[in-house]
């Protein structure tokens, strides 16, 4: 299989010792009425150190079999509301200072 990157959003976290299950999601075109669906699938994923939150966006790239479901592995995150909002939180408190 070539090599393939999935952009998804994490869904669940922490249940499984370095995994964490990212949806994938994509749209297509019905072919009769022409209206826009939305398609899913969850994929596990490997995430080595444990960073991942839930509501992350992250990149996923495929890899060989992890485990028996486990087929990606963690490539980068590329958007984490937590980490925002720390950052956000950390520059409130320079302002005030």
């Amino acid at each position: 299989m070539p090599p393939m990157a999935l952009t998804g959003i994490v869904t669940k976290v922490g249940c499984m010792h370095k995994t964490a299950t990212v949806t994938v999601s994509r749209h297509i075109i019905h072919k009769i009425t022409g209206k826009r669906i939305e398609r899913s699938k969850k994929i596990l994923t490997h995430d080595e150190q444990d960073v991942l939150r839930l509501s992350d966006t992250v990149l996923i790239r495929n890899c060989p079999p992890i485990s028996a479901r486990k087929r990606f592995k963690l490539e980068k995150i590329l958007k984490s509301p937590e980490t925002e909002r720390d950052l956000a939180h950390m520059q409130a408190a320079q302002q005030q200072s």
